[in-house]
């Protein structure tokens, strides 16, 4: 049957700080991602969600659904030198290969979002070239950016590499926790976001992106 199918990517980089944030939060809240999102059928039906971990040269790939039996992630530990560049053109190449799968199927689908989640800066020179080819609006998958820094992420760099929010870590939460919130904020929005196409003349749907996340200081908009 076909459905309006919202893709969205969790994407997380391998940490250049000893905590290992943001791969060690992220393995840190698997179960929590998993009931809230997974184990949702009003979110799982609406979404195609997946989450991309990167660093220098490896990459993992896994459907949210394949959390609870596939245990790569927490073997990915924080050994430094992500590229941007590279994480840049995987997820456009991703998206790329899951909106056509989708349409293949029969679906309809939307912009994608992108909840990027990094505690580092750009080391590499390619990375603005690839970022300008996944946010190119002739490129018709090109998905909305949320952008959430830690550690020793640069706010500037968070607000640029983000198209709709940034956000920065505060402090009141553990890296674990604010993933924890992080996640109900996602499950919800996707779910809201479905009611939306009642209202559009297109009747596409419209991603309700969240502007406060417990664990996060909103960044301001009018600087992305």
């Amino acid at each position: 049957m076909s459905q309006q199918i919202l893709p969205f990517y969790l994407v997380c980089d391998e940490s250049t700080s000893m905590e290992g944030t943001p791969i060690q939060a992220v393995n840190e809240a698997l179960p929590e991602l998993h009931s809230r999102i997974g184990s949702n059928p009003v979110v799982s039906d609406k979404a195609h969600f997946s989450i991309l971990a990167f660093n220098h040269e490896a990459h993992v790939l896994l459907p949210l659904s394949d959390l609870s039996e596939v245990e790569i992630l927490p073997s990915m530990q924080a050994n430094g030198g992500t590229s941007y560049g590279a994480a840049f053109r995987l997820l456009r190449e991703t998206i790329t290969q899951d909106v056509d799968r989708l349409k293949e199927a029969g679906h309809r689908v939307y912009r994608p979002a992108v909840f990027f989640l990094s505690d580092g800066f750009p080391g590499d020179d390619e990375w603005d070239v690839e970022y300008k080819r996944l946010t190119d609006t002739d490129w018709g998958p090109h998905p909305n950016i949320l952008a959430f820094g830690f550690g020793e992420a640069d706010a500037a760099i968070m607000q640029q590499v983000a198209t709709v929010r940034a956000f920065m870590a505060d402090g009141t939460l553990n890296p674990a926790q604010a993933l924890n919130e992080f996640a109900r904020s996602l499950a919800n929005s996707i779910v809201n976001s479905g009611t939306q196409s009642a209202s559009s003349e297109d009747g596409s749907v419209t991603m309700v992106m969240p502007d406060h996340v417990p664990g996060y200081t909103s960044l301001p908009a009018d600087q992305i």
